[in-house]
């Protein structure tokens, strides 16, 4: 069930957040510094964390046991090793067992002396070079993993490849172009209203790029521009497969604060929050550096050039949970709760950030906003499609012959990206199944890529587009290996909120681990998840499985219900 606050809580948690001029990041702070070097379980060292900051021992414990980064031992030695799915692609999961048999450490536990510990995540952000770990957080990546981390081989992170293939990049114009962010906002500032920037937006069709696909426009509008609306750009990138956004926060942090600010602008915000997830250390640390910048040269701060309109923006660490990106649910966690998707209404536009109306916006949609503004509307709608306007950034996986970040236009067929871009697959392995949108986005046999890369298109054929990861499986992975980790991921990242996805995920876990075409329980199985689900989580889980089936055809013979 979902946790409801009693009001004198709220109040408690509230006049924390104010005390500490910040949205519960006292609480997830203190318990990501009492977590680090503890190889014990939260029990031992929450309830103390909790009592300094004047909290019940449950306001800590309920965090401290849910998010990844606080539940798993902590050794001085922190590895994290990537399970997700480009990883798990990459060498068919070898690469943990290999881990684990190298460090003397089994994933999720800590060695005798405390000294090192290994913690299975999902995911890094290294999908174009994986199997990937973070030692500390210093990266490792490729075929040599676990040389790297024994210390017989160096530590090897190539950056992400990225290329545009639009011929007017909207969200690599930076990267490509060395265009410098920040023009636009002090153009708005001193000659533009939010209603013109509102405008904007509006006519240029965008949608969220996080999964969702809700018009922007629509969503600012809902929030009616009151004093107190918070925006938040949601870096909480979780779809294994997708690195666009650890992109364009490592690569281009202005342009993605500038983006913020402008959603600030339009919405009448005064503040804006950036969550970026703890699995991306360079992104967090590019962000805030970012921030300190904007600060130093005058783009955020109090009567910002000369007007009365006043920004304020801060960055906050995420802690470990792919369903804390679903917006309900990440409000939960920026208030210092377990990150708990919650029921809607009322939505987040309505009531959120502490009962203040909140926008999110993920970051690549923030990012596509100084191009549309500067550009207008109508030039932006030109771009993709009719129905589904712009460009999006697609990552294709380390299978591929040429992996990386391609900006393209939304409608470029997924074949001509697989084989033109990509170069097909690495050393002429034959595609076999092609995952689109992440875990929970679907699949597409080899011979069914002649579809447009559409929200609408893709969900014809039983996918997703999500945040368009492009995950590769060739014949070195068995099917049934490849369904079983999609349970194994929905039964593991569930967040627990709603008994349908909490038990039917590892229920469905059972069922493929078993090894046998299930039977008219799962029938029944799926239906729950589909209809009874709190969230999109546990309601996409049967699909996925149904387009991994038909992908494979008859060597997953009875998922297909």
């Amino acid at each position: 069930m979902v946790r409801v606050c009693p009001a004198d809580r709220f109040d408690a948690f509230r006049a924390l957040a104010e005390r500490r001029g910040k949205p519960a990041d006292r609480l997830m702070t203190s318990l990501a510094v009492a977590r680090t070097g503890t190889a014990t379980r939260p029990g031992a060292w929450a309830p103390a964390v909790a009592a300094d900051v004047g909290l019940p021992a449950a306001a800590a414990l309920g965090p401290a046991s849910y998010y990844a980064d606080f539940a798993a031992p902590h050794g001085s030695r922190h590895i994290r090793v990537c399970a997700a799915t480009a990883c798990f692609a990459a060498q068919a999961g070898l690469h943990l067992t290999a881990v684990e048999r190298e460090l003397g450490v089994t994933a999720g536990t800590a060695s005798s002396d405390g000294g090192t510990s290994v913690q299975a995540v999902r995911c890094l952000g290294y999908c174009y070079a994986g199997p990937a770990a973070l030692d500390g957080d210093v990266p490792c990546t490729g075929p040599t993993l676990a040389a790297q981390l024994a210390g017989r081989e160096p530590p090897r992170a190539p950056g992400i490849p990225a290329a545009d293939a639009t011929g007017d990049p909207v969200l690599l114009g930076g990267e490509v172009s060395g265009e410098r962010p920040w023009q636009v906002w002090l153009r708005t500032v001193t000659a533009l209203t939010p209603d013109e920037v509102h405008r904007q937006v509006a006519a240029s069709g965008l949608r969220g790029r996080g999964g969702a696909g809700f018009r922007v426009a629509a969503k600012w509008a809902a929030a009616g521009r009151r004093p107190d609306t918070v925006v938040v750009a949601n870096g909480d990138e979780g779809d294994p497969g997708s690195y666009a956004d650890r992109l364009l926060m490592e690569a281009d942090p202005g342009r993605v604060l500038e983006g913020l600010a402008l959603a600030c602008f339009a919405c009448g915000a005064s503040q804006g929050v950036v969550l970026v997830r703890s699995e991306y250390p360079m992104a967090l640390a590019r962000m805030r550096e970012a921030v300190g910048q904007a600060y130093a040269d005058g783009h955020l701060g109090p009567s910002l050039c000369g007007t009365t309109t006043t920004l304020d923006i801060q960055v906050v660490e995420g802690a470990g949970s792919y369903v804390a990106g679903e917006e309900t649910a990440l409000i939960a966690g920026l208030e210092g709760g377990r990150g708990c998707a919650r029921p809607r209404p009322p939505y987040p536009t309505e009531r959120g950030l502490w009962g203040a109306p909140t926008v999110v916006n993920n970051v690549e949609t923030l990012a596509a906003v100084p191009w549309i503004v500067r550009r207008g509307g109508s030039a932006y709608a030109r771009r993709g499609t009719a129905s589904e306007t712009g460009t999006k950034l697609v990552c294709l996986s380390e299978r591929f012959a040429r992996p990386g970040a391609y900006e393209v236009e939304l409608g470029t067929p997924v074949g001509r990206i697989v084989t033109e871009l990509g170069g097909g697959l690495k050393d002429g392995a034959e595609l076999v199944a092609l995952q689109v949108g992440g875990p929970l986005g679907g699949f597409l046999a080899a011979d069914a890529l002649d579809v447009p890369l559409t929200e609408a298109d893709l969900a014809a054929r039983g996918a997703a587009l999500g945040h368009a990861g492009l995950v590769a499986f060739d014949r070195s992975v068995a099917p049934q290996d490849v369904l079983r980790h999609i349970w194994q991921f929905a039964a593991a990242e569930s967040c627990g909120a709603c008994s349908p996805c909490r038990v039917g995920s590892r229920r469905g876990l059972e069922m493929a681990s078993a090894g046998a075409p299930p039977g008219e329980e799962y029938g029944r199985l799926s239906r729950v998840l589909t209809e009874a689900s709190l969230c999109a989580f546990g309601r996409r889980i049967p699909s996925a499985v149904r387009s991994l089936a038909r992908a494979y055809g008859d060597r997953l013979a009875g998922w297909d219900q």
